[in-house]
């Protein structure tokens, strides 16, 4: 396994420039930086060239999340809609490809987040998600990348909210670089049994978040996690195990999380990074085994 860190832990901005923190995780000791898509269009190729550059001279691997707008719906009923966001993630994936990411995961098939005010339709949505899926994913298989679906709890999408629905999901796309993400975050909220979710998704498993029940770096919180690692090394998954914490509030960030007091406690940059430091030595050590 390769450990890594959502940049946003430090940020109030999906569109906060993440090229400063590739030194500060190599020096925090990570083996990955997972990087917000939303705007990676708005890079120039010499800023993505730099930003690659970087990360191969601190041994670091990128990867990418993102959760496409409304009007970039994949399962959109919408087929104006649908087409935008094919569009939307030809261009994305093209210049993903240019930092040599090769993963990306998030709410692909759909949006994020969801507006519950509106009637949604999750079988016409997954519907309309897997054959939006299935249509970019030979896109991403030229570049080399692979679709990680994410498993969301029910507050942020309605489609898929179990391992057992994005296992079925992945396999009705029946694509090879089309796989499963799992969140304990998510999991803690929705499965029964958070190894036994592990244990389902199994060798489709392409990518793993983590945090605490609370938002928290892992091991300041209650997630079972000697049963996450053992589920995990019972499938033999060697990916990228990534912390996604969200203990700031304000901006973009604060209000999509719903982060509406300070997790940090009042830290400062330094206490973060030090928070940071002890939750890898804890995830390398718990899930590792």
């Amino acid at each position: 396994m390769k450990f890594g860190i959502y940049y946003s832990y430090w940020e109030h901005e999906w569109s906060a420039k993440f090229a400063p923190y590739v030194e500060k995780v190599a020096k925090l000791g990570f083996d990955v930086i997972e990087v917000a898509a939303h705007h990676i269009n708005e890079y120039s190729d010499a800023e993505l060239a730099d930003i690659k550059r970087c990360a191969q001279d601190n041994n670091i691997i990128l990867t990418a999340g993102i959760g496409p707008s409304k009007t970039r719906n994949l399962s959109s009923p919408e087929a104006s809609v649908r087409e935008a966001g094919k569009e939307f993630f030809k261009q994305t994936l093209t210049n993903v490809a240019k930092l040599d990411i090769k993963t990306i995961g998030g709410a692909l098939h759909s949006y994020w987040p969801v507006d519950y005010t509106k009637p949604v339709d999750k079988a016409g949505d997954r519907a309309r998600g897997v054959e939006g899926i299935h249509g970019i994913a030979d896109f991403a298989n030229d570049l080399g990348i692979d679709l990680c679906i994410e498993v969301l709890n029910r507050f942020e999408n309605h489609v898929l909210n179990t391992a057992a629905e994005g296992v079925d999901f992945v396999k009705d796309v029946g694509k090879p670089n089309v796989k499963v993400m799992l969140d304990t975050f998510h999991m803690n909220i929705e499965e029964d049994s958070i190894g036994e979710a592990i244990r389902t998704a199994g060798h489709l498993l392409g990518h793993f978040h983590t945090g605490e029940n609370n938002r928290r770096v892992p091991g300041k919180g209650r997630i079972p996690w000697h049963e996450v690692g053992l589920a995990l090394r019972d499938i033999n998954y060697a990916g990228a195990v990534v912390m996604e914490p969200f203990v700031k509030t304000g901006g973009t960030i604060g209000s999509d999380i719903k982060v509406w007091r300070d997790l940090t406690e009042g830290a400062d940059e330094a206490k973060m990074d030090e928070d940071a430091r002890q939750a890898l030595a804890f995830s390398r050590y718990v899930l590792g085994g």
